[in-house]
């Protein structure tokens, strides 16, 4: 299969991948392909027997070209910009990593935050001994950081709905920073109070909003696509 990556770690959990209802397809034209990724599916293959399913794999199945060129966490849902061939996989890639992707995600995050806006400006690092996990360190973590703005707060549920940046584009570097805030992502199976988020049917994060400039024509694109919560 083209495009087929490393395979990503996953921690020993059952697998249950979404079943393939078809692509949610946002954009695509000759060069790239702009997927909305369903929770619970992973980016590319886990390590693992049972885990090929994943949006790469599904995206192979009807454009043949399709190759990775970012990944969102299996539990995380939104917006995936795939390559279509090599030379457009490079393109993108440089885009990726000299920061000309302008990345935006709606989160739930438990307790009311105090500020409309603000940043987390934390080291992080792999927590090795309980991988994947991530953690912060001032002493050896590589700089992070990530902006946010309050949508709305529910003073009931004790809830508020966030916007985030994320302007590096750490492994998890949303979900620790919150967790940094006191302000845990709402059903996140890995971070914060596990029995409080074990009533949740999934980790509410989704990517919403993705902007770059068109690989080719270097048209500024910006894609768009709600949360489902």
């Amino acid at each position: 299969m083209r495009g087929r990556s490393a395979p990503s770690f996953t921690p020993d959990v059952i697998y249950c991948p979404p079943p393939d209802q078809g692509l949610d397809v946002v954009f695509v034209d000759e060069t790239l392909l702009v997927l909305n990724k369903p929770a619970g599916l992973l980016s590319v293959p886990g390590r693992g027997e049972g885990r090929d399913d994943c949006l790469i794999s599904r995206a192979a199945r009807q454009y043949g070209d399709a190759l990775i060129v970012h990944r969102l966490d299996m539990a995380t849902s939104g917006l995936l910009v795939l390559a279509r061939g090599e030379a457009m996989q490079r393109a993108l890639s440089m885009l990726f990593q000299d920061r000309h992707v302008s990345k935006r995600y709606v989160a739930l995050v438990h307790g009311l935050l105090a500020d409309d806006v603000g940043e987390v400006a934390l080291p992080l690092i792999t927590d090795w001994p309980n991988r994947p996990k991530q953690m912060v360190c001032h002493e050896r973590g590589k700089p992070s950081l990530t902006r946010y703005r309050v949508l709305s707060r529910d003073t009931a549920l004790g809830q508020t709905r966030v916007e985030l940046e994320p302007v590096t584009g750490r492994s998890h570097q949303l979900r620790v920073h919150m967790l940094a805030l006191g302000h845990p992502i709402v059903g996140d199976p890995l971070y914060g109070d596990q029995a409080v988020q074990a009533a949740w049917p999934r980790l509410m994060l989704h990517a919403s909003q993705l902007t770059l400039p068109h690989p080719v024509t270097q048209v500024v694109h910006r894609f768009e696509c709600a949360a489902p919560f």
